[in-house]
């Protein structure tokens, strides 16, 4: 599997290991107003209609759509997706792991997260600094599928490293970001 493969999933990591740096880092795109609120309604609800987003958003229909469709273009809107109660569809534990490895050769981070990148357990992975490697969130359906994740984490090549951390309660968990 090639990097651009393995870093195309948005629950991913998505800049290859041996291209981080300040280059890819690019600056906030300049918005104005209506493009601000246009992005706040559709992280408040995804689904509204083009029409009650153009009225919410004090401008007509048609330039409404060719604001969002821009927004998509650059990347800003990457897609929509439907909230779910994980515990009503058996997924009871959320749980955080925090990954050590023995080397942060690029071919060595890229396998890791490409093998826990392929679990459909796995909800985010990020590699981090400060205290560990990655930090992953993951779903179980109970404690002993929690444990088999442990288990399969513990037991990957090159991790030395891990600390579990599940949930006990959420009390904000917000998508998108302040606009």
């Amino acid at each position: 599997m090639d990097a651009s493969a393995i870093f195309a999933d948005a629950n991913r990591c998505h800049i290859p290991f041996g291209e981080m740096n300040a280059s890819t880092i690019s600056p906030p795109i300049e918005l104005d107003a209506i493009d601000r609120q246009i992005i706040a309604e559709l992280q408040v609800d995804g689904r509204m209609t083009n029409v009650e987003l153009a009225r919410r958003a004090g401008i007509s229909a048609p330039p409404c759509l060719r604001r969002v469709r821009r927004l998509e273009e650059l990347g800003i809107i990457r897609g929509y997706h439907a909230e779910v109660d994980a515990a009503l569809l058996g997924w009871s534990l959320n749980f955080y792991a925090l990954i050590g490895l023995d080397s942060q050769k690029g071919s060595v981070l890229e396998a890791f997260e490409a093998q826990v990148g392929a679990w459909p357990e796995t909800r985010e992975c990020h590699m981090i600094r400060g205290g560990g490697d990655f930090l992953v969130r993951l779903v179980a359906r109970d404690a002993a599928h929690q444990n088999i994740l442990t288990r399969r984490l513990t037991d990957s090549a090159h991790v030395v490293r891990v600390q579990t951390l599940q949930t006990i309660h959420t009390s904000r968990d917000l998508a998108g970001v302040p606009i």
